[in-house]
């Protein structure tokens, strides 16, 4: 096994730091918009904004992956 495989294969574990924001993005939101209902839709498009940069962070963990992993 060489190091870019390794490499790939610690790249995409961002996926679990992606899917840890995303799920504390979600839970907050869903926590502001139960104590303030009439920010609803200014808090949901704040915490759709968080879900979006997290996925993005996991895509470009994938692409990496995908690079290395191609590469060998």
């Amino acid at each position: 096994m060489n190091l870019a495989m390794l490499g790939a294969g610690i790249a995409v574990l961002t996926g679990i730091g992606a899917a840890i924001g995303i799920g504390l993005a979600a839970s907050g939101g869903a926590q502001a918009i139960a104590r303030q209902p009439e920010k609803e839709k200014s808090i949901r498009t704040i915490a759709i904004l968080g879900m979006v940069l997290a996925e993005a962070c996991a895509i470009y963990g994938l692409l990496v992956a995908l690079m290395l992993f191609t590469r060998v």
